[in-house]
C-alpha cells in the first residue's frame, strides 16, 4: 500500500509512461490479456484488416497499461485533487439540467478511457449510487472501495438489495452509475449483438428507466494525450428504451458501439465480453443442434 501511495504522487504523464511499458509487458506475456485483445479488436470491425488494425492494436496496448497505472492517481489522491484530473466536459450541462428538474439520472459508462473518474466527478456534484462487487483479493477490494466511495458516492451490493437502492435513488431524483457493457449474470440478461457477436447483456437499465422515467446518458472519459488529464463526453439517450428486453439490450449495445468507435484505442478490448453465463447463444445453439 505504501508503494501505491508513493506511485499516486507521480505526475500523470509519468504514470501513463509507465503504463505504456506495462501494457506491452502484459501483451507480450502469454495469457488471456493478449489473446482477447488480438481477437476482440480485429473482429469488432472498428478498423480495416491489415495495417490499420495493427496501428490501432499498438495504440490500444499502451492505453490498456495506462488504464492500470492511472488508478493510483484516481483512487489514492485526495478526492478534490483526483477530480481536478478532469480538464473539461462536453454535454455535462444536460445532466445538471436533468438533476435540477428533479429527474433521476442514469449514467452509462462503458469501459472506455478512465471510466473510474466519472463516478468521482459526478459524486463531487451530486449524490451518486453504484453497485460494487468485491474482487477476490481482499487488499484490492479495500483499495477499490476506498477509492470509489468518496464525495457523495454510495456503493451498494450487486444483489436485490442493491437494485432496490438504485431504484430508490432514482425516485429521489439522484444519479446512479451502470457499466452498460459488462456481462450479465445468469438469469439477469438476454443475448444481444455487440460488434456482430452475441453478448449476454444486462436488462437492469431498461427496467430502472421505465419504472422511473430517468434521464439516461452515456458518458466516456477520454484519456488526453501526454498525461494532460481526462475529458468527459456525454451522449444523451433519447426517450425510453423499448419494453422488449432484447430490443432494449440491442439498442444499448448499439449505443455503446457508437461511443467506442469514437475512442477505439481506449476501449478495454481485454474484457471478456463474450463469456457465456447465460448458456449457449440462441443462434449457436441452433447450429449445434
Amino acid at each position: 500500500m505504501i508503494f501505491l501511495k508513493l506511485l499516486a504522487r507521480l505526475p500523470l504523464p509519468v504514470l501513463h509512461g509507465l503504463g505504456i511499458v506495462l501494457g506491452w509487458l502484459l501483451y507480450l506475456a502469454p495469457g488471456r490479456f493478449s489473446a482477447r485483445m488480438r481477437n476482440n479488436l480485429p473482429e469488432s470491425g472498428v478498423c480495416a484488416p491489415g495495417r490499420d488494425c495493427r496501428r490501432l492494436l499498438h495504440r490500444a496496448i499502451g492505453e490498456s497499461g495506462k488504464a492500470i497505472t492511472e488508478l493510483a492517481a484516481v483512487w489514492l489522491r485526495p478526492h478534490d485533487k483526483a477530480v481536478k484530473l478532469v480538464k473539461g466536459t462536453t454535454g455535462w450541462d444536460a445532466i445538471d439540467a436533468a438533476r435540477a428538474a428533479g429527474k433521476g439520472v442514469i449514467l452509462l459508462s462503458p469501459h472506455i478511457g478512465c471510466f473510474e473518474i466519472i463516478s468521482l466527478y459526478c459524486a463531487a456534484r451530486h449524490p451518486f449510487t453504484a453497485m460494487y462487487k468485491p474482487p477476490r483479493q481482499p487488499v484490492l477490494g479495500e483499495l477499490m472501495l476506498a477509492g470509489r466511495q468518496r464525495g457523495q458516492a454510495t456503493l451498494v451490493p450487486t444483489d436485490l438489495s442493491g437494485v432496490r437502492a438504485l431504484l430508490t435513488a432514482l425516485k429521489r431524483g439522484e444519479a446512479i452509475g451502470v457499466l452498460p457493457d459488462q456481462v450479465a449474470t445468469s438469469g439477469d440478461g438476454v443475448w444481444a449483438p455487440f460488434f456482430g457477436r452475441p453478448a449476454f447483456t444486462p436488462t437492469l437499465v431498461a427496467s430502472l428507466q421505465r419504472k422511473t422515467g430517468a434521464a439516461t446518458f452515456f458518458v466516456a472519459a477520454e484519456r488526453l494525450g501526454w498525461g494532460r488529464g481526462f475529458h468527459l463526453h456525454v451522449f444523451p439517450l433519447d426517450g425510453l428504451l423499448p419494453e422488449d428486453k432484447i430490443a432494449a439490450a440491442t439498442l444499448i449495445n448499439q449505443s455503446v458501439e457508437a461511443v467506442v468507435r469514437q475512442f477505439p484505442a481506449q476501449y478495454m478490448w481485454t474484457y471478456n465480453r463474450y463469456k457465456r453465463p447465460g448458456g449457449v447463444p440462441p443462434l449457436e445453439a441452433e447450429i449445434e443442434a
